[in-house]
Parts: C-alpha cells; structure tokens; sequence
C-alpha cells in the first residue's frame, strides 16, 4: 500500500482524507501494525486509483479473497463487450483501430489496420503480437515511418509512463527493448510536432498518411480482463490521409 501511495505521490493524509479513515490508520495498515478490514482495502486503492489486477493483489496480502474476477476475451462473460468493440472499430473503417491488452499485445483489428501491415514481416504478426513491437521493429513499420526519430521516442515514453504508474514489468521490458531498436532521441521537436501530439507519419504505396493516435479504456469496469483492454484509434490529420485510406479499403473490397 506504501508503494502505490508513494508511486501515486500522495501523502498518509490525503489518502485518508479520500479514502474516509484516519492518518494514524493508514500509516497503521502499512506499518502493518494494523489489518484492515476487506472494505478498507477496497476504499483504499479506488482512492489510490489501483489497477484491479493489483488491488486483488492487495486483498489477498490482507488475508482476503479477490473482489475482481477475470474473465476470458473470448468467453461468454464479456460477448456483449466483444460485440460493441467490433462494432465501434468497424464503424471506424476506412481508418485503421486495434485493441490492446494491459502489455500493448493485440487482442483484436479491424480490416484498415490489416491493411496497412501488408509489409510487415509474418514473424512479428505471430502471436502474441506486439503494436508498439510492430510499429517501431526494423522488419515492421518503422523503414516507412518518415519521422521515425521523433514519433518513436513519443511511443517509448509513453510506455515509460504507464508503466511507471502501474508496475508493469512487461512494458518496463518493453521499452527497454523499443530503445535499442530506434534512433537517437532528437535534441528538440521537430517539425512535426503539432504542440498537443506527434503525429504518424506513413509511406505507402498510395502516399504518405499522416495520423494521430487516440487510445480509449473502460472507466468503471469491475472485471480485470476488461479493465485492461485499450482501444486505439488512428485518425486523418488531413484530407488527404482520409481520402488514401478510404481508396486503400475500397481496393481490399
């Protein structure tokens, strides 16, 4: 629990202040001079915003069971999940969507982002595949990537990040990975940078596409498989990026 509060950067009062107990509990709990109840546990990391994988964690270090199950993708359980995540990346078409596990692995695509993996080698299409391995391998995306040295490093600290915030050692691995495989970081940013994002900027046989990533999770979810999944979403920054991509889905039809 000291962990995450630190890791969270709040202090023993504020966490009790949000949590509703005292700081003499909270610094009693992680002394461990004190077990808290299952309940506390919970108020505890929702107020220290824990992933729900972690927070079972939490529980079964405090004696109890886990609150939070997880569910297979491909089971019963989340078939309405699996549906209405179809659905939105179909309506996304002709631009291209993955979903993503809480490791960046694939778990879904819709037909726009299989089509612009026509050049990717098969090995890194293999499960499990990787986006961010994808996109920044040499035998990936990355010969293509016209602003490779900028939009890489946008990647990799992104990965850093939540990392860092969550304590996942497979995108700690990861990143150190990615860092070996990419350019130098620039000194300052380029051109490309648009002052909010960095957009990607793609060759392909039609043109150069130039896009900008969006990422989406569920906020409420009290199932862990779902809590993890990630939708990412690549939008036109131009009129010219739409119109290749809609004429790159017309020609697969």
């Amino acid at each position: 629990m000291r962990e995450w509060r630190v890791r969270r950067r709040v202090s023993q009062l504020e966490l009790a202040t949000r949590a509703g107990t005292t700081q003499r509990h909270v610094s009693f709990v992680e002394s461990g001079r004190s077990v808290p109840g299952r309940a506390m546990v919970v108020r505890l990391a929702e107020a220290l915003k824990v992933p729900l994988r972690e927070r079972n964690a939490l529980l079964l270090a405090a004696g109890y069971a886990p609150a939070y199950q997880e569910s297979h993708f491909g089971g019963p359980q989340l078939s309405a999940v699996r549906t209405a995540l179809e659905r939105v990346m179909e309506a996304h078409l002709p631009y291209p969507a993955v979903i993503i596990d809480r490791r960046g692995d694939l778990v879904s695509r819709n037909d726009a982002f299989d089509a612009l993996t026509e050049e990717v080698d098969p090995a890194l299409l293999s499960a499990p595949v990787n986006i961010a391995r994808v996109l920044l391998h040499p035998r990936g995306f990355a010969p293509r990537i016209v602003n490779l040295d900028e939009w890489a490093w946008h990647v990799i600290d992104g990965l850093r990040d939540e990392s860092v915030r969550n304590s996942n050692r497979a995108l700690t691995e990861l990143v150190a990975e990615l860092e070996d495989m990419v350019p130098d970081r620039p000194r300052q940013a380029g051109p490309d940078y648009l002052g909010f994002a960095v957009p990607l900027r793609l060759r392909t046989e039609r043109g150069e596409l130039r896009l900008l990533s969006t990422l989406t999770h569920f906020g409420t979810a009290v199932d862990v498989t779902l809590a993890e999944l990630k939708l990412e979403a690549f939008l036109p920054l131009d009129q010219e990026t739409a119109a290749l991509l809609a004429d790159a889905m017309d020609g697969r039809r």
